[in-house]
């Protein structure tokens, strides 16, 4: 499966700091729970990926000739 693969897999996300200092990024779903922990410097690399992502998301899906509009 790869990251074009549609799913029907449903799942919960969190995301929080843990008492340790870390970010935890927390995955629970049929069967599964996957807790992903992050510095603080690999938590804002992962969080500037998603927005650059994000960026290409709207541009795709934005009419040709028009910028998508921020959402807020």
């Amino acid at each position: 499966m790869g990251i074009n693969s549609e799913s029907d897999i449903a799942a919960n996300l969190q995301i929080g700091p843990t008492d340790q200092g870390m970010v935890r990024i927390y995955v629970e779903g049929e069967g599964v729970e996957l807790p992903l922990d992050f510095d603080p410097d690999e938590a804002t690399e992962i969080a500037e990926e998603l927005m650059a992502a994000v960026e290409v998301a709207r541009s795709m899906a934005a009419p040709k000739g028009k910028k998508g509009k921020p959402r807020r």
